[in-house]
């Protein structure tokens, strides 16, 4: 643990784009337990505090004020629209890669630029791959609006590789509590805990890599401290569950088997099949990393003790 004047030390201080969202929340309890001084950016509004700040990516000229004067060792940026099936796919366009273009450029105008810049891509760039498990490697052929903004961001951000020690992460799948119901795993908890007896869905034969958010949180502090820059980091578990594994194991902690209803408008057109990952680059970063079972994230979302 940092001691107290390390935690008001440029060299202890990240900023965590979106860490009013999701993964934010977690990121950023993960590097404040191991000393970090944490300062956060969130569009949400109210969100303003001593250590979250209320900004806009998209406002080039808010987001410069605000980077005008700051140092920061490192960078996570999170904020992204992150749902697949959002409907608005100007704002997907504009956030994904507008909003971390104005990121890059503010950082690359500071007068001490960060150590690492970690930019959150997404493990749906890879589309309906031909091998399995997913290397780094695997050539892309993203399949919808979202896969097609982040790989396109990964691109942009290549411009600014002379100039920022930038890093980018695929993360696949991954769920905990707090994320939003519109995702599977969470919507799959919620009619569980209610104790419905019927929930629609789209295919349940699809196959994801699952991890639990508090891994994911524990390996983006590892790559803050651990990764060099010019990477590019599958998020992974290396293991697939089907959607059905999922009804299945949550049915089991709860002791009964809910009915599934295919509601079609829920089936996407151009449906990624299978999505599991490799963890090898994984290995040098966050040596004797072993992710938490499927499982007992779910006993977790479910509030079921271990």
């Amino acid at each position: 643990m940092a001691s107290p004047s390390d935690r008001t030390s440029p060299a202890r201080r990240v900023l965590v784009t979106g860490m009013g969202g999701f993964t934010g929340h977690y990121v950023a309890a993960e590097l404040r337990e191991a000393g970090y001084e944490v300062v956060g950016l969130s569009q949400a509004t109210g969100a303003e505090d001593a250590t979250m700040h209320a900004v806009d990516l998209c406002d080039r000229d808010a987001l410069g004020a605000f980077m005008a004067g700051q140092h920061f060792d490192a960078v996570v940026h999170l904020a992204a629209i992150s749902f697949v099936a959002h409907g608005d796919a100007d704002a997907i366009y504009r956030v994904n890669i507008v909003g971390t273009r104005n990121l890059l450029e503010a950082l690359d105008s500071s007068a001490v630029r960060p150590r690492i810049v970690v930019l959150a891509s997404s493990a749906n760039i890879y589309g309906n791959a031909a091998v399995e498990p997913i290397t780094e490697a695997t050539p892309p052929a993203p399949a919808n609006d979202y896969a097609v903004s982040k790989l396109a961001m990964e691109y942009m951000a290549a411009l600014w590789s002379d100039r920022l020690p930038i890093t980018i992460t695929r993360p696949f799948n991954y769920t905990g509590v707090g994320q939003g119901k519109q995702f599977l795993i969470p919507k799959i908890v919620d009619h569980y805990r209610r104790r419905e007896t019927e929930i629609e869905l789209g295919n349940t034969d699809v196959v994801r890599d699952f991890l639990d958010v508090r891994d994911v949180a524990t390996l983006y502090r590892r790559i803050v401290e651990h990764a060099p820059a010019g990477q590019t980091i599958n998020l992974c578990s290396g293991r697939g569950h089907s959607l059905q594994e999922v009804i299945d194991m949550a049915g089991g902690l709860v002791g009964y088997r809910i009915s599934v209803k295919v509601n079609s408008s829920f089936v996407r057109a151009n449906e990624v099949k299978r999505l599991v990952g490799s963890p090898f680059s994984l290995a040098g970063i966050a040596s004797g990393f072993s992710p938490r079972p499927l499982l007992e994230t779910l006993e977790w979302m479910l509030g079921r003790p271990h």
